[in-house]
């Protein structure tokens, strides 16, 4: 079986010509359904086995805001700290070049910390160092941010299936909102696997990954719902085929240009970001697969037909009835 029909045969397919080479996704998408089974069931291992790495945000710890008199160099407070037994610490921006906020573990539980950590940075960063505040986040603070991930994850995830059932079609709905929970589910198996810390930052990822994947989704409901209506006298399947093929230069080029982008973040964005980059380029990676090989493959396979697609007939009689 070849993934590509001949030259002669894409010139013309249901009436709509192609400038390239007809792509039979959907003769692969069982192929496609395995791999996504065993990546899933591979995630879910090592989230129940290994668990995850969770920051600050979710296991509670000490927040000290402070500024400096110049600008804040983040590198050389977090290697000051770590030289001085304060390990573990996140160094971030706040507000101006000089402000900073420094979360610190729970493990580290030393009421005077604040105080500590101040006169080590006037010794060793800037003498004229000043703190604003010292917060401590107890553990109960990050169940309750735990709690409301997952619900609003799982809100997202209700709300997309009545928008697109309402949209386009129930069986594309189960289609997006199975391909959006693949790629939620294997990009936390990857933090899982890597031990990467789970944080707001990460939260918010996940929400944008979602996002991403829904929109690559919605680009190619829209073009097979479009293509159902204008081809004639073709199988649903290779309407399919048609509309991802069109769509195929599209998603990659949107995809290779996010990954530049998320690329650099990795890169240069530093610490505070990390998880958020991570997440974002795993999430678009699988998210262009899924779109492809579980969203409209799952609704392809739950019976999707040509007159699911088309638009209600108007009874000649109603419109009489009209005013």
């Amino acid at each position: 079986m070849s993934l590509f029909t001949n030259k002669k045969e894409t010139s013309e397919v249901g009436n709509i010509k192609l400038p390239y080479r007809l792509i039979h996704f959907m003769d692969f998408r069982k192929w496609g359904y395995l791999v996504s089974v065993l990546v899933m069931a591979a995630s879910l291992f090592f989230i129940v086995a290994k668990g995850f790495n969770w920051g600050l945000d979710f296991t509670g710890g000490t927040v000290i805001d402070m500024s400096f008199s110049q600008p804040a160099d983040l590198d050389k407070v977090r290697v000051t700290l770590e030289q001085n037994g304060i390990q573990g610490a996140i160094v971030q921006s706040s507000g101006s070049i000089r402000d900073i906020i420094i979360r610190l573990p729970a493990a580290i539980s030393d009421a005077n910390i604040g105080n500590n950590v101040k006169e080590i940075l006037a010794v060793s960063v800037d003498k004229n160092v000043i703190v604003h505040s010292i917060e401590f986040v107890g553990p109960n603070v990050g169940e309750e941010l735990t709690q409301s991930a997952i619900y609003a994850t799982l809100a997202t995830l209700l709300m997309l299936l009545v928008y697109i059932g309402m949209r386009f079609e129930w069986r594309l709905a189960v289609g997006a909102v199975a391909s959006l929970t693949h790629d939620v589910i294997v990009t936390l198996g990857f933090f899982s696997l890597l031990q990467i810390e789970v944080n707001l930052t990460f939260v918010a990822a996940i929400l944008t990954v979602v996002g991403y994947s829904l929109n690559d989704s919605i680009v190619v409901f829209d073009r097979v719902r479009e293509n159902m209506r204008k081809i004639r006298r073709t199988d649903v399947i290779d309407i399919i085929n048609i509309s991802l093929s069109q769509t195929l230069s599209r998603t990659l080029m949107t995809s290779v240009t996010t990954v530049i982008v998320v690329v650099s973040l990795i890169l240069f964005g530093g610490p505070s970001i990390h998880s958020f980059s991570v997440a974002l380029l795993i999430g678009i990676a699988f998210g262009t697969y899924s779109s492809i090989f579980v969203a409209i493959a799952l609704a392809y396979d739950l019976g999707l037909k040509r007159e699911h697609m088309l638009p209600p007939k108007i009874d000649n009689d109603d419109l009489d009835d009209m005013p």
